[in-house]
Order: C-alpha cells, then structure tokens, then sequence
C-alpha cells in the first residue's frame, strides 16, 4: 500500500501535514490505546513506517522517485521521450546504462516489496442432524466465523473520495524523469493516468479489504443425506486480501443414531417383538416405519431371528431418490406366567412337542 494512502495525505503534502495525519492515526491505532488487538497493532507498524520515511526529506524523495514505477511494473509502458540539452548531463547527473536499467527494474522490485492481493483459505464446519431432518433433508443453518470483504471499501482496502488533482503527476497522468539528457515518460502509478488521485485507505478495515464476521450460512442437503457426508459450498471460506480469491466452505453432517432404526446404505433394520401364538400361528402387525406405520405379515411357523423384507420403506438415496427397504427382525416374546391356567397351556403345548421337532430345531440352528 501506497505511503501517502496509509497517511491519508496527498503527495504534495507538506511536512506539518504528515505529522497531523501521523498524529491522527497514532491516536486511534497505537497498541496502548488497543491492547490485543494485533490488526491495528499491524496496522500502525505501517503507519510509522510511512511516517518516517515521508517525514525525512531525502527518504522521501528517494521513495517519490522509485515511486514512478511503483504501481505498474517493471518497465512496461515506459516511453522514450528524445533529448534534453538544457540541463547539465556531466557529474552527478551523468548517466549510464546501469543506471537506465536501474531505472527500469526498480519498480518490480519496490512493487513486490508493497505487497498485493492474497488468496482465502478454506474453511471447515460440522452440522448435526437429527435422524429424521437427514431422511427428509431440505436447507438447514451452520454459524460460522468467517474473514468477509469489507463492505465499505468492496474488498479493496480504499474508500472513494472526492476526485482531486493527482500530486504525482501534477493531473497529466504521466510520469517524467530524465537520466541525463534522455527523458523518460509513462503512465502515472498513483492514479493509472487518470490524472486524478481517488483512493484513500479504508478506515472499517484498515486498507485490508477484509473484515472478520460471523454468519448463518445455508446448506442444502437432499432428502437421505447420510452420516459423514461432506458438501462444498463455493464462496464461503475466507476473503483474500485486497481483492484476493476467496475460498470455500466445507461443511460436514454429523447423523445422530434413532431410537428404532439402524441404517445399513439406504436400508433400515428394524427390531419387532412378536408373541409366541402369533409366531406359531400367523399374523399381521403394525410396525414403524420413517414416514408412518406399514402392515407386515408375520407367516406361521416364523421363527426368531427371522427377517421380512419391506421394498420402498426405507432411506431415499441421496443420488438417485430411490429409497431402500426396510427390514424387519423378528424376535420371540415370552407370555407371562402369572396363573394356574397360563402353566396349564403351557403344559399342553409341551406335549405336542416331540424329540423329531427338537432335531429338526438344532439342525436349522446348526445349519
């Protein structure tokens, strides 16, 4: 950044200006007056940097004049002009090519040394779901902390201002320099030729371009979503600095377990008691299911352990929409004893039990 943007002062300030616009800032970013804050400790290091160098005359003059090649690079767009005889090209103002070369190349150097635009960094995040939210998915809020372009300046770390003549370049837009008796000229780097000088640095962010902020941001995630699943959201990382790229949001769903069902893929497993007569003998039963209740038709003879398949009832899936099965697992409920004709029936039932019927159980168990 610019010395003169740092200081808000324009290029032909003179001394007692850059020592008001100096004491300006020290008396809203010194570290005594904001202590922990390391972004307007940052901030002011380069607030007395650019004072002191302003301040001392020949600093200053030597930063005016690599200054001319300080916004557009090393040596595009630098012009031959001709031939100067009216001043002196002997002494101290004699040239060589070192010195034209010099002249040229500086300005890639002094550039590189400001610093420009830095990318965004990606950004992580972890959103809970409820077991039923992740089947019927739909958009749901993370909160996250984020570093934003500042709104004031639109990222690039300068407020407009009300036009003015460029100091620079007297408003020609056109910087000239002579080395001996050649003259030299190009665009102006302090106002791209415009002749016009229009930035100052951005007071809300410090002439970063970037403000941190928390936000609620929307992730929308399809109906069977499952535990584990990460979406990207372009946009949401970080800000760069001054105008850098910025970077994405990854977000993770975290799928709490259901008191019910286990999910296997897009299939539910679903564990269902049954009684004994309704093993042995047959029957329908109403069992859960994610959307409602489903009729499963228990076969007599069903055994425990046994699984019935129920197409369509279970997960939709998240590429395709096609939901899975539910699978229902029987498990055998004993009667409770609790008189003399409960033991009776249990009795009878014994009887008709055989040393056939009890081999042919060990060899299903078995096999």
């Amino acid at each position: 950044m610019d010395f003169y943007i740092i200081l808000g002062v324009d290029q032909t300030a003179t001394t007692a200006d850059v020592k008001r616009a100096y004491r300006r800032l020290a008396r809203k970013y010194h570290p005594d007056i904001n202590p922990g804050d390391h972004e307007a400790e940052a901030f002011f290091r380069r607030v007395s940097e650019a004072y002191e160098t302003l301040i001392d005359p020949e600093r200053r003059q030597d930063y005016d004049a690599r200054g001319l090649l300080r916004e557009s690079g090393a040596g595009v767009g630098v012009e031959f002009e001709g031939f100067d005889f009216s001043v002196s090209a002997t002494g101290d103002a004699a040239s060589t090519f070192g010195d034209l070369f010099s002249d040229v190349l500086s300005g890639a150097q002094v550039s590189g040394e400001r610093g420009g635009s830095a990318s965004g960094v990606d950004l992580q995040a972890t959103l809970g779901l409820g077991f039923d939210d992740a089947v019927r998915g739909g958009a749901f809020g993370v909160t996250i902390s984020r570093v934003a372009p500042c709104d004031a300046c639109r990222g690039t770390g300068a407020r407009r201002v009300a036009e003015s003549r460029c100091g620079a370049c007297a408003g020609t837009g056109q910087s000239r320099w002579s080395r001996g008796h050649m003259v030299f000229s190009r665009q102006c780097g302090q106002c791209a030729g415009t002749g016009l000088r229009r930035q100052r640095p951005c007071g809300v962010c410090r002439a970063e371009g970037i403000v941190s902020r928390t936000e609620a941001v929307a992730v929308q995630l399809p109906p069977g979503v499952a535990d584990g699943t990460k979406v990207r959201i372009p946009g949401k990382g970080s800000a760069g600095r001054r105008g850098g790229a910025v970077g994405d949001l990854y977000v993770t769903v975290v799928v709490g377990a259901h008191p019910l069902f286990e999910r296997d893929g897009d299939d539910l497993h679903l564990v269902v008691p049954v009684a004994v007569h309704e093993a042995a003998l047959g029957a329908r039963i109403d069992v859960p299911t994610v959307d409602g209740r489903a009729r499963v038709r228990i076969p007599p003879g069903t055994q425990a352990g046994q699984r019935l398949r129920l197409g369509g009832r279970g997960v939709p899936s998240p590429r395709t929409g096609e939901p899975g099965d539910l699978i229902v697992e029987v498990r055998i409920v004993l009667p409770d004893v609790i008189d003399e004709r409960a033991k009776q029936l249990l009795r009878d039932l014994a009887e008709l039990s055989t040393e056939d019927a009890r081999a042919r159980l060990w060899l299903e168990v078995a096999t």
